[in-house]
């Protein structure tokens, strides 16, 4: 057991060195602790309401009062920024969830048992996966109404498909290891060898997808409210705030150009890190060390 624990530790130092040279897991983490920062300590970071009007400062430039600006109703822009993080990490947590638990499970079900149940699952997932993501999404947002809440369902229902696929491959190869036979040999149910002995050789391949998986949730929020699907006004959200912009592009253009930047930030730091982590995860990448 101790040379189990020892051998995990290993690994732990291995994959955190290899996170600390690289530059852009470096920078993709500092984005997205600056993104949750920002949103924990959101009414402590500007004084502005960000749905207050203030019709003084309408199309207000940018200046030292409001440095991005304000928008057609006086509200202040970084104010609005800085709320709408908290839009991006709760929309971007909850899909991702909801993907996993969907996604993995059915991986693992159908890579495990195989047969018919894996070939149930993985047509019913190559039929999904034949849908355009973008058609998908769009109808479910439409049939649901607007609101974050729907927002994350339509997302959602998007992204688990990769997460199936990935898992079964996974399994497919896991399954037949020594551990998992020797543990079936012993008599363990079908469950703890799910949990204990196959679904932990998955993990790696997971946590890196879901780093992609939050960014690509976050670009998706985004696109469905600036369409009228998502996120309604007046919520500070960065696609519902881009959707508000368009009109007044060639009299206030940083209404719509300063959100369009936190999404383009936001998304890059993620990726940034996921692809870091997905390198720092894999056990080829041992010669880097």
């Amino acid at each position: 057991m101790s040379l189990v624990k020892s051998h995990r530790d290993t690994y732990r130092r291995v994959v955190l060195r290899r996170l600390r040279r690289d530059r852009g897991a470096v920078a993709g983490c500092i984005i997205v602790l600056s993104i949750v920062m920002c949103a924990i300590f959101a009414p402590h970071i500007t004084p502005y309401d960000p749905l207050k009007h203030d019709y003084s400062k309408l199309l207000f430039p940018p200046s030292l009062a409001h440095p991005l600006g304000a928008d057609q109703y006086g509200r202040d822009l970084l104010t609005r920024i800085v709320f709408g993080c908290r839009y991006a990490i709760i929309i971007g947590g909850f899909v991702v969830a909801v993907q996993l638990l969907i996604g993995v499970t059915l991986g693992l079900i159908a890579g495990y048992y195989g047969g018919i149940m894996e070939s149930m699952i993985m047509r019913m997932t190559d039929v999904m996966l034949s849908i355009p993501s973008i058609v998908l999404a769009v109808s479910i947002a439409g049939l649901l109404g607007g609101g974050i809440q729907n927002v994350i369902i339509a997302v959602a229902a998007v992204g688990w498909r990769g997460y199936t696929r990935l898992v079964w491959s996974e399994v497919l190869s896991i399954k037949r290891a020594t551990s998992v036979e020797a543990a079936r040999a012993i008599g363990c149910g079908d469950l703890r060898i799910i949990v204990r002995h196959i679904l932990p050789h998955t993990l790696g391949s997971v946590i890196a997808y879901s780093s992609f998986s939050i960014a690509i949730a976050i670009l998706w929020a985004a696109a469905l409210s600036f369409l009228g699907l998502g996120a309604q006004p007046p919520t500070p959200e960065w696609g519902a705030m881009l959707a508000d912009g368009r009109d007044f592009m060639s009299d206030a253009w940083w209404i719509a150009t300063f959100p369009g930047v936190a999404i383009m930030i936001t998304v890059l730091g993620f990726n940034f890190f996921g692809d870091a982590l997905r390198d720092a995860l894999d056990p080829k990448m041992g010669k880097r060390v």
